[in-house]
């Protein structure tokens, strides 16, 4: 495991993006804004025209393959309890027609992870809360119809996770996108007894399970970034021993312009990155098919964290 590298904060919309040092709060690399508009049917369609027509034009130019020639199974929950972190094969988004290389998997690490172990070319989007259904409803259609796997970090309280599940469902259990813990309502859990911590998060898990037949162990995202020993160990005592922060931001956990929110991909979308991202707005919905454009461009393999890492023992 490489050395953590630092997360970054999103700059207000119309500034350029700007480095931080490592001492940079997490209280403003994370907004939660808990309201925004939602795209049109009639919008959406479009996008989705749009985007079908960028993914042909780019397989075609760059001789890739949109379908997964392999998967692997997300968290399903084993008679007797427990998860199965799935096979060592996993293939990513826009994978080549011959097969792909193998990920050498590796133990999840308690503690804080920010990028992905090693060398390489992959990249773990991951995607928080879900304020809004027609974005996770976007999102899904998204991997559907390209083949991209992303790990999003749910908040049950949300009731796109209820509304998407029919659709959303398929892709858990093949492995495809990856559900883990982002505590039940989105709190400050720093600012909570130790009760409130552990309610929010088997809340939370107890979801995951009754919904998705799945559990997000043993990746934890506590809200805003914010966690301090005590949550640590809470968190850990209940199975969730890793705390997945992350090094790059797509600013757009509040309302932010398409632009801006396209120069955040450019800086971070970055082989063994893991970047974060959010399903509350409808800006990302409309920049799909270049974000396809930038990941296929630098030959990046798409990676849910159950991809890279082991469930512990």
């Amino acid at each position: 495991m490489p050395p953590a590298r630092r997360r970054t904060s999103p700059e207000p919309a119309g500034k350029l993006p700007q480095q931080r040092s490592p001492a940079w709060s997490s209280a403003h690399a994370h907004h939660s804004v808990r309201a925004g508009a939602s795209p049109t049917a009639a919008t959406f369609h479009r996008r989705q025209l749009l985007l079908g027509l960028a993914v042909g034009a780019l397989a075609l130019g760059t001789g890739l393959s949109l379908q997964d020639p392999d998967t692997v199974p997300g968290h399903p929950i084993p008679a007797g309890g427990g998860t199965n972190p799935g096979a060592a094969q996993p293939a990513g988004a826009f994978a080549p027609s011959t097969p792909l290389a193998p990920i050498t998997r590796v133990p999840a690490p308690r503690g804080v992870i920010t990028a992905l172990p090693g060398t390489g070319n992959l990249l773990a989007l991951t995607v928080d809360d879900g304020t809004s259904s027609d974005v996770v409803a976007a999102y899904t259609k998204f991997c559907t119809d390209t083949g991209l796997r992303l790990t999003f970090f749910v908040n049950g309280a949300n009731r796109s996770w209820t509304d998407n599940a029919p659709a959303l469902r398929p892709l858990v259990e093949s492995g495809q996108v990856l559900l883990a813990n982002h505590t039940w309502s989105h709190p400050d859990i720093t600012t909570l007894s130790r009760t409130a911590v552990h309610e929010e998060i088997t809340r939370n898990d107890t979801f995951l399970r009754s919904t998705y037949g799945i559990t997000g162990l043993p990746f934890f995202r506590p809200p805003y970034g914010h966690h301090n020993p005590t949550t640590d160990q809470v968190a850990a005592d209940l199975g969730y021993p890793t705390t997945a922060l992350w090094e790059g931001s797509l600013g757009d956990s509040s309302i932010i312009t398409e632009d801006f929110l396209l120069g955040l991909a450019r800086q971070w979308l970055q082989p063994q990155h893991i970047v974060i991202g959010h399903a509350n707005h409808p800006a990302i919905t409309h920049t799909y098919p270049q974000l396809l454009d930038i990941i296929t461009q630098r030959r990046l393999r798409t990676v849910t964290l159950a991809d890279v890492y082991t469930t512990p023992g």
